[in-house]
């Protein structure tokens, strides 16, 4: 069994930063992509940032300088400075997972954490 639990959502006002991060835990035997996605109200679920097993990261275009994605062993976070009030969503994180007794890895999501940014 694998889970993703993230941590770290919250209320904040416009022009602040939050953190959020996320822990995989399980069984683990490799840990390709994580990223995070997020979706507003109303609004498809759109991915946020990714960063690769090897360090390369991608961002999209409506964070791009304000948001950070990074990664340490099983975690992964996000740093989300200059906040804006269409920022607000509930956030997942994401894994492409292989299990130990597996021969291919498998999308895996968190449970969510909502950011809200008041303007």
């Amino acid at each position: 069994q694998v889970q993703l639990v993230e941590s770290g959502g919250g209320l904040v006002q416009a022009g602040g930063s939050l953190t959020l991060s996320c822990i995989a835990s399980g069984n683990i035997f490799s840990i390709n992509v994580m990223g995070w996605y997020r979706q507003p109200v109303g609004k498809q679920r759109e991915l946020v940032a990714a960063i690769s097993g090897g360090g390369r990261t991608n961002y999209a275009d409506s964070v791009k300088g304000r948001f950070t994605i990074s990664r340490a062993a099983n975690t992964v976070y996000l740093r989300m400075n200059s906040l804006k009030a269409e920022d607000t969503a509930v956030y997942y994180c994401n894994a492409l997972i292989q299990r130990a007794s597996a021969v291919r890895g498998d999308d895996y999501w968190g449970q969510g954490t909502q950011v809200t940014v008041s303007s």
